[in-house]
């Protein structure tokens, strides 16, 4: 029996010294101890990059409050890896990344450095969730603080399935206005993006890229529609990709039935 506190890596894609962190940290250092290594700078929508021709560097910085966090000059899977094998004194019993600036659902999950964190923690054994919350302006990170504290405070409780990560979405409102917390699946919503065609000083052309965000008819448990509605989405994610009720009728295409093909160009 050990009195000893969990110890969580916190992590994001919005950058060190972003206040989502930072309001992370202050949440979850109430029930646990806590290491900060994040991006030095803005990562959002860098999904599962790492860093692979570059050497990374890992510098020690204050933040405000005189909370303190390594700041790496990499990718956030980077940040997950390079703190699990690394940097960090002991393994972390779990890993938390945001709090996001801007929702994670729908098919932003796959573009989402703060879920590509969490993932890298799943596919390093520990459990993690990831945390974002539904709005770009004028934020409020305590709500959705004190929900990733009580999420958190489960799954230590509870633990997660083997590869499976907590993908939390937060609306924009107040505590008292929060509905729920439920259970969702991802939902199919999406950004559709523009190109913005210009002209340099230098005469050359460059694009901008810009969108507009698109809900699909979505179903009553998807996280976008949940979120907008006033409930806290937690959806399940697995990093398996495959789509198995294809597998069995995939594998009757001649080509793939396992039989050694006639690779000879045809006349």
């Amino acid at each position: 029996m050990t009195d000893r506190k969990p110890f969580i890596l916190v992590t994001n894609d919005d950058g060190i010294n972003a206040p989502g962190i930072a309001a992370l940290y202050k949440a979850l250092s109430q029930i646990a101890d806590i290491a900060i290594v994040a991006p030095d700078r803005e990562m959002s929508a860098a999904g599962h990059a790492i860093t692979l021709s570059d050497p990374l560097r890992v510098t020690e910085v204050e933040l405000e409050d005189g909370i303190t966090g390594c700041a790496v000059n990499g990718t956030p899977a980077d940040c997950v890896k390079i703190a699990a094998r690394a940097v960090l004194k002991r393994p972390p019993d779990l890993v938390a990344s945001g709090i996001n600036l801007g929702s994670n659902t729908g098919i932003n999950v796959i573009y989402s450095g703060t879920v590509s964190a969490a993932t890298e923690g799943i596919i390093l054994g520990i459990p993690s969730v990831a945390f974002s919350l539904a709005t770009y302006h004028d934020p409020d990170f305590g709500p959705a603080a004190e929900v990733a504290k009580k999420v958190v405070t489960k799954v230590l409780e509870n633990g997660l399935p083997e590869n499976t990560l907590l993908n939390v979405n937060v609306p924009p409102i107040q505590s008292d206005e929060i509905k729920g917390i439920v259970v969702t699946k991802q939902g199919k919503a999406f950004y559709d993006e523009k190109f913005d065609k210009r002209v340099d000083p230098r005469n050359r052309t460059y694009y901008w890229m810009s969108g507009e965000r698109k809900s699909m008819k979505e179903d009553e448990d998807s996280d976008e529609r949940m979120v907008q509605e006033g409930y806290v989405s937690v959806t399940p994610v697995y990093y398996d990709l495959t789509h198995y009720e294809f597998l069995n009728n995939l594998r009757k295409w001649p080509l793939f039935n396992g039989e050694k093909p006639d690779l000879r160009e045809s006349s």
